[in-house]
């Protein structure tokens, strides 16, 4: 069988290209006669790849010095608690916008650790919009705020950053980091999950200010979920997801190759558009997100009957068009085109819903 054009939210498509050269080097990296997983953390070799990699990630996302790069176990669930863990002073205040089921649980762990205030919510629509944010809703003593820049499940986007004065802005990038352009001098800490854009799950990626290293922090924070005990060991305190954060390296070096991010956000912005422009002239399916909350990475849809959602799902799984179903909490269908979905994966789903519509209007 070909491979499938898989549009799941996550573990997701990997670019082919990446995936080829980990084959090609699976047993034998570079004349070591050992596989990336077999190797020391510490070795000579490895040391080049998790150098390499952070190096690449800077230049995609141009990084300041001024600010740390981690990698992490434990995926973005994990920094749930590690960011209020870290961040918290003696005030121990967050501010949190919420905006889907990841901002629910990230509000709902921080919460453990200290006083948390929702400052804007679209959980009166289903999620279905980005709530529209001033500075004014912001505490400025405040230890930092939260909001998770994309929504995987719903399919909305930030259209624009909120403005949080001197207060650190703290974001869930899981599911849109490297798919656009952003200036990380406007965050205190970025945070995501590898399994959308970045590469295999399991690994977490830390872009933190260092001055928020220093002088921050609660008493009884592990020491293994301190962010300094990472940055000051160079994600080496203990032995890291090496395979994970190897395969990351490819996928940096892959967009380099690609023109970087403004390259990629423009293929992004273009792959999207096809699919909403589809959705909008359709007569069947509609996107359930409207106007500048839409998502570029995720685009949940429906036909308005559980049958026919059911039925098109059925008959995507039949021709390679892999993991549409939407999730568990909003039924439907969602196409997830990351970074790694070529355009043709959006011209062969449209044709499908072209085919489906024509059936099922008659």
């Amino acid at each position: 069988m070909s491979r499938a054009f898989n549009f799941s939210a996550g573990p997701a498509a990997l670019p082919l290209e990446v995936l080829e050269r980990a084959k090609a080097e699976l047993t034998d990296y570079k004349g070591t006669g050992m596989s990336v997983m077999e190797m020391s953390h510490r070795s000579k070799q490895y040391m080049a790849i998790i150098e390499g990699a952070e190096a690449n990630l800077r230049t995609l996302m141009g990084i300041p010095s001024n600010y740390k790069v981690l990698f992490l176990q434990g995926g973005a669930s994990s920094q749930f608690a590690m960011v209020p863990l870290n961040l918290f002073t003696a005030k121990k205040k967050a501010d949190y916008v919420n905006t889907g089921l990841w901002s629910k649980k990230a509000i709902a762990e921080a919460k453990r650790y200290g006083n948390i205030r929702v400052v804007a919510s679209s959980e009166d629509d289903t999620f279905s919009y980005i709530p529209e944010l001033s500075a004014s809703m912001f505490d400025p003593d405040a230890d930092y705020a939260h909001i998770t820049t994309n929504n995987t499940i719903y399919g909305t986007l930030f259209p624009e950053l909120p403005e949080t004065g001197n207060v650190p802005l703290v974001a869930d990038m899981s599911s849109n980091i490297l798919s656009q352009v952003y200036d990380v001098s406007k965050f205190g800490l970025i945070y995501a999950g590898a399994q959308k854009n970045i590469g295999p799950a399991g690994l977490a990626i830390i872009i933190v200010r260092e001055d928020l290293l220093e002088g921050r922090g609660l008493d009884f924070c592990p020491v293994m979920f301190h962010y300094k005990s990472h940055a000051d060991n160079g994600s080496m305190y203990n032995t890291p997801p090496t395979y994970g954060i190897y395969m990351a390296g490819l996928v940096f070096e892959w967009l380099l190759e690609k023109g970087g991010l403004e390259a990629m956000e423009k293929i992004n912005r273009d792959k999207a558009a096809l699919l909403y422009d589809f959705l909008d002239k359709s007569s069947l399916f509609s996107a359930t997100v409207k106007g500048s909350s839409r998502s570029i990475m995720n685009v949940p849809f429906v036909t308005g009957s559980d049958e026919l959602d059911n039925a098109f799902i059925a008959g995507a799984e039949k021709r390679n068009l892999k993991t549409l179903r939407g999730h568990r909490t909003v039924g439907g269908m969602r196409a997830s085109i990351y970074n790694a979905m070529p355009v043709e994966g959006i011209k062969t789903l449209i044709s499908y819903m072209e085919e489906f519509e024509r059936e099922h209007s008659k």
